[in-house]
C-alpha cells in the first residue's frame, strides 16, 4: 500500500504534453498534471516525475512539423525546449509553493557506482529539503546513445529502482495494455504472457511505444516495484491510481 513519505515516479510521455495536432505544449493539459502531483505532494507522497517533451518543445519553437533527422538539429531543438518545458513546470508548481529541482541523467549515471551515488544523493537530499518536485530527463542535447536508443520509459524504470519507489506510473495516451479484442487488461502478473499483445507504433513525437513500456515494467517488477500504465489525458486519476485503483494495466511486483 501506498503510504506517506513513499516515492511515486511517474513517466510524463509527449503525447500527452501537446496539443492534439501535435504543434504545440498544451499547457492547459501540463496544469492539470501538475495539479494531480501536487495534490500527491500535499497528500505525503513524494512524486519524482519523469518528463518527456523537451524535443517536441523546441521543434514547435524552430517550427518543425516532423522530428529532424540529423543529431545536432535533434539536439538543438532538445536544448531550446527543455528549458521552456522547465520554466512551465516551474510557474505551476509555484502556484503550490513547491519548487523544481532539474536533473538531466545518462546511462553512465546509472551504469557508474559513483556517478550513481550521486545521483541517488540528490534526490535524497532534495526530498528531506521538502517542498521540491524533482524532475528529471535524458540528458538529450549531449546524449548521443541516448537519441539514438534511449527512452524515458527505461530510464523512468531504472529510477524507480534506484530510489527504491513504491509505484511507477507510467502515462501515454492509450487506456492501458489491450488484448486482440481491444479490452484493458487491468492486471498483469506475468509480462511474457502479454507481449503479444504490442503493436509496433509510436507517437509522431515520441520515441518509445508499449514495447519500451513493458521492458520498464520488466525491469521494475523484477525489482519488486509494481508498474501502472494509463492514459495521461486523464490526469485527476493519478490520485486514484496511487490509491489502489484508475483505469488502466496494472504489473504486479514479482
Amino acid at each position: 500500500m501506498i503510504q506517506a513519505k513513499d516515492i511515486v515516479v511517474i513517466k510524463f510521455g509527449s503525447g500527452i504534453l501537446t496539443r492534439p495536432d501535435g504543434m504545440a505544449l498544451d499547457e492547459n493539459q501540463i496544469g492539470e498534471l501538475i495539479g494531480s502531483v501536487a495534490a500527491l505532494h500535499s497528500s505525503g507522497i513524494q512524486p519524482v516525475i519523469v518528463s518527456s517533451g523537451a524535443a517536441a518543445a523546441g521543434m514547435m519553437n524552430f517550427g518543425f512539423e516532423q522530428r529532424p533527422q540529423d543529431l545536432s538539429t535533434l539536439q538543438a531543438c532538445c536544448a531550446v525546449g527543455q528549458t521552456r518545458l522547465m520554466q512551465i513546470y516551474s510557474e505551476i508548481l509555484g502556484k503550490s509553493d513547491l519548487n523544481v529541482a532539474q536533473l538531466l541523467l545518462d546511462n553512465e549515471d546509472f551504469s557508474t557506482p559513483n556517478r550513481r551515488k550521486n545521483v541517488l544523493n540528490t534526490i535524497t537530499t532534495l526530498i528531506e529539503l521538502g517542498g521540491v518536485i524533482p524532475i528529471v530527463n535524458e540528458n538529450d542535447s549531449v546524449a548521443v546513445e541516448e537519441l539514438k536508443f534511449g527512452d524515458n520509459d527505461t530510464l523512468s524504470a531504472q529510477l524507480s529502482c534506484l530510489v527504491d519507489a513504491a509505484l511507477l506510473i507510467l502515462l501515454t495516451g492509450v487506456d492501458g495494455l489491450k488484448n486482440n479484442n481491444g479490452e484493458i487488461l487491468n492486471s498483469v502478473h506475468d509480462i511474457d504472457d502479454v507481449t503479444r499483445y504490442v503493436r509496433p507504433e509510436t507517437g509522431k513525437f515520441s520515441v518509445g511505444g508499449m514495447a519500451t513500456k513493458l521492458e520498464a515494467a520488466r525491469v521494475a517488477t523484477e525489482a519488486g516495484i509494481p508498474v501502472f500504465i494509463a492514459n495521461g489525458n486523464h490526469p485527476g486519476q493519478i490520485p486514484e491510481i496511487v490509491a489502489g485503483d484508475g483505469i488502466g494495466t496494472r504489473f504486479h511486483a514479482n
